[in-house]
C-alpha cells in the first residue's frame, strides 16, 4: 500500500484533529467543577454540557444564578456566602465589583458571546409595534404592566432606557422588575403583558411570542463573559471549560440560544 502524503481530504482530517486535540483530550485526573451560570448565559452552557463531560470526563455541578443584583441566588450574594464555585458566567457589567472583592482570578476573564435586549408578549394576544424608537415607546406608554430582568439588562433598562426615551415617571409606576425568574416566564402566565430580558432568556421559555430586539438606538448590548474563581481548587479544568465556551465548536449553541458568538480558531 502507498506510503505518500496525505491527500486534501485526509491532510484536512488530520489538521482538525491536532487542532481539537489539546481541548479535547481526556486529562489524566478527572475533576468536578461547580458552575455559577447567569441566564443569558445558561441555555447555551446547559446545551454543552454533555459535550464537554464526555471529551474531558470532568464533572459540572451547573448552578444558575444573575450576573449581579441583591437577590439571595445572585452570583454576587453566593460568593459573599462563602459558595465554592470554580467557574463564573456572567455579564461584564457584574465583574469590575467581584474582581474588586477578591472573588476572580486575574486574568482570567474570556468572552464568550454578545447579545442583545429583546421583548416578548404572552403567546395568543395582539403583537404591540417596537420596530422604531417612537413605536417602541408608545408601545411602553400603551402597556398596562410591564416586567424586566433584575440583572443586567433590566438594571440599564430601569437606570437609563426609559429616561431616554423620555418616560421614566409615567412607566415605572407599571413596571416590575423580576427576581429569580425568567422574565418571559412571568409575561406567559399573564402576570405581565411586555416584558423584556436578553433574548437568550426569552427564546427558549414557551407560551410567549418574541417580539424581536428593541430598537438599536435604544439598545445595549452585553457581553457575557466566563471567569475562574479565585479560590478554585482546579484551575486547569476550569481553564479548559472557558476554552470550551468560547471555541469554534461551542458556537452553533450560543446561536441557536440567541447570542452572538465571539468564538476564536
Amino acid at each position: 500500500m502507498p506510503c505518500g502524503p496525505p491527500d486534501g481530504t485526509m491532510r484536512r482530517t488530520l489538521l482538525l484533529g491536532a487542532v481539537a486535540l489539546p481541548l479535547f483530550t481526556r486529562p489524566a485526573a478527572a475533576a468536578d467543577l461547580v458552575v455559577f451560570s447567569s441566564g443569558g448565559l445558561n441555555a447555551a452552557y446547559l446545551m454543552l454540557v454533555p459535550e464537554f463531560q464526555r471529551a474531558t470526563g470532568h464533572g459540572l455541578t451547573s448552578i444558575g444564578a444573575s450576573s449581579m443584583g441583591a437577590a439571595p441566588d445572585a452570583i454576587p450574594q453566593r460568593l459573599a456566602r462563602g459558595e465554592p464555585a470554580d467557574v463564573l458566567l456572567l455579564a461584564e457589567g457584574g465583574l469590575a465589583p467581584l474582581e474588586a472583592r477578591g472573588f476572580v482570578r486575574p486574568g482570567s476573564r474570556v468572552d464568550i458571546a454578545r447579545s442583545l435586549i429583546g421583548a416578548c408578549v404572552r403567546e395568543g394576544t395582539p403583537k404591540p409595534d417596537i420596530s422604531t424608537p417612537d413605536a417602541f415607546r408608545q408601545t411602553l406608554l400603551n402597556a398596562a404592566s410591564i416586567a424586566y430582568s433584575a440583572s443586567a439588562s433590566g438594571v440599564y433598562i430601569e437606570n437609563e432606557m426609559f429616561r431616554r426615551l423620555g418616560i421614566h415617571d409615567q412607566v415605572m409606576p407599571k413596571a416590575r422588575r423580576i427576581l429569580s425568574e425568567r422574565v418571559a416566564a412571568v409575561v406567559a402566565r399573564g402576570e405581565a403583558e411586555l416584558g423584556f430580558q436578553q433574548v437568550s432568556e426569552i427564546v427558549t421559555v414557551p407560551g410567549i411570542a418574541y417580539l424581536g430586539t428593541i430598537p438599536e438606538d435604544v439598545q445595549k448590548p452585553t457581553i457575557f463573559c466566563a471567569v475562574v474563581t479565585a479560590n478554585t481548587r482546579q484551575p486547569e479544568a476550569a481553564q479548559a471549560l472557558i476554552r470550551f465556551l468560547a471555541s469554534p465548536e461551542a458556537a452553533s449553541a450560543l446561536r441557536r440560544t440567541g447570542l452572538e458568538p465571539l468564538a476564536r480558531n
